[in-house]
């Protein structure tokens, strides 16, 4: 009997935001503060990400880290962009499979989803910023715009299998499923009680998900189409 590899995807950890110009040491250095500033806020936090913090564990004067990034606002938006571009190529070479069904597709996306959950970077990563949106605006409008992106390609397998659903609607099923999925985060990420549980999750939820899109109508999601109350038997 064949045995089905459940052996974990991660997405990489990052991909460079490009920038017109500039040499590559310039690049070289950006790509180390970044990469250095996404290790302190999994390992220990983003209260501990503070430019003096990053600049001495990259190695290099404060002035040396300012003259790349004026603030930590510009630290942590570029941070973002480079964290959700990792996402997007991946999404997007699952969105254009050849060949391959919109079913099957969206199955995918479930699974590399899923899998990436149990990587130490997004079990840390992604909640630090969900807990710090609720306070800071700055993080809150970031990680809202990282979302949109990330819930595009969904949208667009979505949209291939159901034309009919309107495009509100196609939004709202594509919120669902990613919610859904984001929220097993605390339950089966990386070291977390049910992380061994997650390949029979993501089969749950692949297969929970592609039947929801095929099935979902305009009117149950209105909430038009509610069940009538069993009428009693006649005696």
């Amino acid at each position: 009997m064949n045995q089905v590899d459940d052996t974990p995807k991660f997405v990489t950890d990052m991909i460079m935001p490009e920038r017109e110009g500039g040499y590559l040491k310039g690049q070289e250095t950006r790509e180390l503060i970044l990469r250095t500033a996404l290790t302190i806020l999994i390992e220990e936090g983003y209260r501990a990400m503070s430019m003096r913090r990053v600049a001495t564990a990259c190695g290099m004067k404060f002035g040396n880290l300012t003259y790349h990034y004026r603030s930590r606002e510009d630290l942590v938006r570029e941070l973002m962009e480079a964290v959700i571009r990792s996402y997007e190529v991946e999404f997007v070479d699952i969105v254009h499979m050849p060949g391959v069904p919109a079913e099957e597709r969206l199955r995918r996306m479930c699974n590399l989803i899923l899998d990436d959950i149990r990587s130490k970077k997004t079990t840390n990563f992604f909640p630090e910023l969900w807990a710090l949106s609720n306070h800071d605006a700055f993080v809150s409008e970031r990680i809202q715009e990282l979302y949109v992106r990330a819930r595009a390609p969904l949208m667009e397998i979505i949209a291939e299998m159901r034309p009919d659903l309107d495009e509100k609607y196609r939004e709202i099923v594509a919120l669902f499923i990613s919610g859904s999925m984001e929220g097993m985060t605390i339950f089966a990420g990386n070291g977390k009680p049910f992380e061994k549980r997650m390949p029979h999750i993501e089969r749950i939820a692949a297969h929970s998900f592609v039947t929801l899109v095929k099935t979902i109508t305009e009117d149950e999601i209105r909430g038009l189409a509610r069940s009538e109350p069993d009428t009693p038997a006649s005696a």
